[in-house]
């Protein structure tokens, strides 16, 4: 009897299969490093582009507080520093650092091997890549330009906004106006009829921001349009206020300014970049290397428009254009 009850058991004991010891998720460290903008700005309760960041990332596995730990720093619009908080973060080694055009240049300069997740305008430009096919060495990321058709089609937008604008200030770097930015622009006066006026930044500070508008404000143009080279970026509050002290309709490249107080802004869906450059942190975190992800461009846009910035200026905007806004903030 004991006989038969044991190889009865062994009998269950082969039937139960045997319990898997799971491994436990790996652990990954990013760092993000923003030029100007608080730290709190990078979280899933920021902007659209943040938002669809962390909400790609977790649906592919990889949750903050889970199996990702997430150092967050600001430039705090200071370029002088750029340089040293690059060392700072690279000397804690992360397993990736995700940044825009100015502090990616500082990044890629203290490291040649950890990944850089790149996101801004024109990184063949900028002197990041050398191709967005097959971008060499340790960066990849996605652009917010899909090139300088786009600046066609905002500067016909704000001449649907101003009718009768027949002269337009461009806030640019000379770089910008040479070779970016202003070739676009250029082309799309050629149908437009309008005399564009580059106001170039010869330095990035608060004090050549102040000359600038300066200088605009002797041009007398009916309207303003401003580039989007990076270095206007970390003052954009001052050129929002600027434009509305001067009484100024401004195209503007990013959301950010609308934010700020800026009148409009045609981007590239915040969305879909934010999903895109999630997809390249994951797989780098996974293994695959900034040389074998090509810089993504936008294929979505979307245009934005703030009614209290045209009330400031005494602006009435078309019900036509009010009406194909994407986002209309009150």
């Amino acid at each position: 009897m004991k006989w038969r009850e044991f190889t009865v058991g062994l009998a269950l004991a082969a039937a139960v299969p045997p319990v898997q010891s799971e491994e436990p998720p790996k652990e990954h460290r990013i760092a993000i490093v923003m030029t100007a903008s608080p730290v709190s700005r990078a979280s899933d309760t920021g902007n659209p582009f943040w938002q669809a960041f962390w909400q790609e990332l977790r649906r592919l596995g990889d949750a903050e507080g889970q199996n990702l730990t997430v150092e967050r720093y600001s430039g705090e619009g200071r370029p002088e520093g750029y340089a040293d908080l690059a060392r700072e973060v690279v000397g804690r080694t992360p397993e990736a650092i995700i940044a825009n055009t100015a502090t990616a240049q500082a990044v890629r300069t203290a490291t040649d091997t950890i990944p850089i997740v790149w996101v801004g305008a024109d990184p063949i430009r900028a002197g990041l890549v050398a191709s967005l096919a097959r971008p060499a060495g340790n960066i990849t990321g996605v652009s917010v330009d899909a090139g300088i058709e786009i600046w066609g089609k905002r500067l016909q937008i704000l001449k649907e906004a101003v009718p009768v604008a027949t002269k337009v200030a461009v806030l640019a770097t000379p770089s910008a106006w040479q070779i970016g930015d202003g070739i676009g622009l250029r082309e799309a006066n050629q149908r437009l009829a309008i005399a564009l006026t580059p106001v170039l930044l010869q330095e990035a500070s608060p004090s050549e921001v102040q000359r600038l508008f300066a200088e605009i404000a002797q041009l007398r143009p009916d309207a303003v349009i401003v580039s989007a080279a990076p270095e206007f970026v970390p003052y954009r509050q001052l050129i929002v206020e600027l434009a509305e002290k001067h009484r100024l309709p401004a195209m503007y490249p990013y959301r950010d300014y609308v934010e700020a107080g800026g009148l409009m802004a045609y981007q590239a869906d915040q969305g879909e970049l934010g999903r895109h450059l999630a997809d390249d942190v994951h797989e780098i975190l996974n293994g695959a290397k900034p040389v074998d992800i090509p810089i993504y461009l936008p294929t979505k846009f979307e245009f934005l428009i703030n009614l209290r910035a045209a009330k400031a200026i005494g602006l009435t905007l078309p019900t036509m254009l009010l009406d194909v806004a994407d986002e209309v903030i009150e």
